[in-house]
């Protein structure tokens, strides 16, 4: 049987799509279409069934995905393995956001490291989206977490997990308020106390303002910090009022040390995408990296 064939089934079996797994390999997609039918021509089987958005497969198509991929895997390191570094573990180059990346990617990811035969050394670098893309452009990183969707042929993105904000704040500041408030006024409630954010520009509190209150805030930021955890640490300690993902903020919540002011119907969402640059999704470190991570954030949600 051909490798490029199984390497082909494997993405798509992957990728859930003949269109993905074309961007993943750098094919076009007829090409990646007329491989499956050569292999599924030679088993005498269909090996997915073709639906309005991607693929699924058949109980034959799981079957050979499950004993071929982990062998196929295998020899790709094995061609990008040099003689004379047999031992040492391939190297994923990961970027993101440095609040995220450490609380949540670096904990899910932290397993691969001591994986045997197969681990993998982590080598990690926080920043904007902007930073992570343009690195991962040029060749810097392997693997991004980035909260803009790439748009272009040299990133394939995929999406990862949505983060729920939540305005907090200390208890003073919530009796403060008082318990109807925010029900009552909305956002002029709000209009004179202290904001915490992680730019001039107030970015967390905007978007929660403008998806939430159809406004902006009024006060300008009293605290700016570049770090979600350095916001964290300061709305606890009472500096002000702070918008901040549920993840995040969890455990200070639980234990009464921040309070939320508001739960409105629908609570802003921010999008996280695994982005990879174009065919890179075939090398097993980073295909092997990028499955950890869809897996583990199914628990996140």
């Amino acid at each position: 049987m051909d490798l490029a064939l199984l390497r082909t089934f494997v993405t798509v079996h992957r990728a859930g799509s003949f269109t993905r797994a074309a961007a993943l390999l750098g094919l076009s997609q007829p090409a990646v279409t007329s491989q499956i039918r050569t292999l599924e021509r030679q088993l005498g089987k269909p090996l997915f069934l073709r639906q309005a958005r991607g693929v699924t497969p058949t109980t034959i198509g799981d079957e050979l995905a499950y004993k071929a991929a982990p062998h196929l895997d295998a020899l790709m390191e094995i061609a990008e393995c040099r003689p004379d570094d047999e031992s040492s573990p391939a190297t994923l180059h990961l970027a993101g956001p440095p609040e995220f990346t450490a609380e949540r990617a670096l904990p899910a990811l932290a397993e691969l490291t001591g994986d045997g035969r197969r681990r993998l050394a982590l080598r990690v670098s926080f920043g904007t989206p902007d930073e992570v893309l343009e690195g991962l452009a040029a060749g810097r990183h392997d693997l991004a977490i980035s909260t803009a969707r790439p748009r272009g042929a040299p990133f394939t993105a995929t999406a990862l997990c949505d983060e729920e904000h939540v305005l907090v704040a200390a208890p003073r500041w919530a009796k403060h308020l008082g318990p109807d408030a925010l029900r009552l006024k909305g956002a002029p409630a709000l209009r004179d106390l202290p904001v915490v954010d992680v730019h001039e520009s107030l970015p967390f509190a905007s978007r929660y303002w403008a998806s939430v209150f159809d406004a902006r805030p009024a006060a300008p930021g009293t605290v700016v910090v570049p770090d979600l955890r350095a916001v964290l640490a300061c709305a606890t300690a009472g500096a002000g009022l702070a918008v901040l993902p549920r993840y995040l903020c969890a455990p200070a919540l639980d234990q009464g040390a921040v309070v939320a002011l508001h739960d409105p119907v629908v609570p802003p969402l921010r999008t996280y995408f695994l982005v990879v640059r174009t065919g890179t999704l075939a090398r097993p470190p980073v295909a092997r990296a990028h499955e950890w991570l869809l897996r583990a954030a199914a628990e996140w949600c």
